[in-house]
């Protein structure tokens, strides 16, 4: 699993996903669904997502899928910029069509 902001034209949001990469076309497919179509995504270690969500990280993980699927936890960018640092993203991930 990871976890992982992405900030869209319209603000952050926080993810946790099965999908193995942030640029693999079905997750890419997935997001282009929601609307998103270009981004930047930063990964995030699940255990710091967990220490900030507690309760809804477990409801939301409990509601993901093993395989294939994208779960949104946080769309509210100042709770994400508020939960974390900068020094706690990793490297950026750009995409566009």
């Amino acid at each position: 699993m990871k976890a992982g902001v992405i900030f869209t034209g319209t603000g952050p949001i926080l993810i946790l996903t099965s999908y193995d990469s942030m640029t693999n076309p079905a997750f890419v497919e997935k997001l282009a669904m929601k609307g998103i179509k270009k981004f930047i995504a930063y990964e995030i270690p699940v255990d710091a997502v967990k220490a900030k969500y507690r309760t809804q990280f477990d409801i939301i993980l409990g509601d993901l899928d093993q395989t294939d699927d994208l779960r949104v936890l946080d769309y509210n960018g100042h709770n994400i910029f508020y939960n974390f640092s900068f020094s706690a993203l990793g490297p950026p991930i750009l995409y566009e069509p």
